[in-house]
């Protein structure tokens, strides 16, 4: 079977950022003008009282400092607290494209490569935009890229399963090159009235260029030598929102249709099974885990990090093994490996291996081996 590469990434990080303090600073005084006009309910017990956040609560709940987004004046508005971002005519590049392009450009230059080399657009995230036209064909049509694309999503596990994608139509010889964009504005999707989640995600876009080993000519190659990727049905991480919300008036505009999760129970779950994705994965491509250098974990929750890379490892990673962006950049969804990646690879040597590792809502699970060469 020909061999598959990952050529070149790209990044787009969006120029705001909010600090916890600021976040901090505008929850609670969200809460304290809530519970103040709902003092009467809230004495009688008809409604609860919101708790307040903390900077401490935050970091120590999920490691998380700061995020970027595309508009933060509207979040920190406790009178608002969502971002302000008009939309945009149709006749305009929408604004998860235009990330898309950004990201794309970046990823094409340290490949070696230009639009015209490239034969399939891939858009995998957690949110799209719109349902159609599909934002891989308006990307498509942005770059110049004369070949065809299409969106995908299974949620934070994206971007691992778009390489799939990406590696089985280039060693089938549906396409010579592929773009996969993980374009994640979850800034639109997060609840940020929610105390246990309102710090959780950030906005970013990755990029990814897929490509046969024989013609790649990029300085920043990395060997695809297994891919696995699995699914398991669980409701403990769900977005209700979705087209259908108009037959039920009564529903629109409920929490549901935002993010919500059971985050202790995704915890017990999702790590014992992401340790085992891994340890399978790394076996099934001939290899031992002390093999393996470094481990791209998906940026969702650094406890959970700390713990799938000691169930995978038997012990404490050491300090570059598996390397954290979520501090800056919190859990930008099907992202965060490939930030991680981006970011966390270029040091290493010809020969090394890594696992990029992505998990989250479905369950999905969907690893990497990659080789440095």
């Amino acid at each position: 079977m020909k061999q598959a590469v990952i050529s070149g990434t790209g990044l787009y990080t969006p120029a705001q950022s909010i600090s916890n303090e600021e976040l901090v600073e505008s929850f609670n005084a969200y809460v304290a003008q809530f519970n103040a006009d709902n003092a009467a309910a809230i004495e009688t017990g008809t409604v609860t009282a919101l708790e307040p956040s903390s900077v401490a609560f935050i970091e120590k709940a999920s490691g998380i400092k700061s995020r970027f987004v595309m508009e933060k004046a509207g979040i920190l508005d406790p009178q608002r607290m969502v971002s302000h971002i008009p939309e945009r005519g149709d006749d305009e590049l929408s604004l998860q494209a235009e990330i898309c392009v950004a990201a794309a450009h970046q990823a094409l230059d340290r490949a070696g490569r230009t639009a015209v080399d490239i034969d399939m657009v891939l858009v995998a995230c957690s949110n799209l935009q719109r349902g159609y036209p599909a934002m891989a064909v308006e990307v498509q049509a942005a770059l110049g890229i004369d070949g065809y694309g299409f969106d995908m999503n299974v949620a934070c596990s994206s971007a691992t399963f778009g390489i799939q994608q990406a590696v089985a139509a280039v060693q089938s010889g549906q396409a010579r090159a592929v773009l996969v964009l993980n374009p994640e504005i979850t800034s639109g999707h997060l609840n940020w009235r929610d105390r246990d989640s309102h710090f959780i995600f950030g906005d970013a876009c990755t990029a990814v260029v897929v490509e046969l080993a024989e013609t790649a000519k990029g300085a920043h190659r990395w060997e695809i030598l297994d891919t696995k990727l699995k699914t398991s049905f669980s409701n403990n991480i769900r977005n209700n929102f979705g087209f259908l919300n108009r037959f039920d008036e009564a529903g629109v505009g409920q929490p549901d249709k935002l993010f919500r999760q059971q985050g202790r129970k995704v915890f017990k779950d999702v790590c014992p099974m992401a340790a085992e994705m891994i340890k399978d994965t790394i076996a099934h491509a001939g290899l031992e885990v002390p093999q393996v250098s470094r481990y791209w974990l998906h940026q969702a929750n650094l406890n959970m990090n700390l713990l799938i890379s000691r169930m995978v490892l038997g012990r404490d990673a050491e300090p570059g093994e598996a390397p954290v962006i979520l501090d800056s950049y919190a859990n930008t969804s099907s992202a965060g490996s490939v930030i991680a990646f981006h970011k966390y690879s270029d040091d290493m040597t010809p020969g090394q291996l890594g696992v990029l590792c992505s998990f989250g809502a479905g369950y999905s699970i969907g690893c990497v081996v990659l080789r440095k060469v």
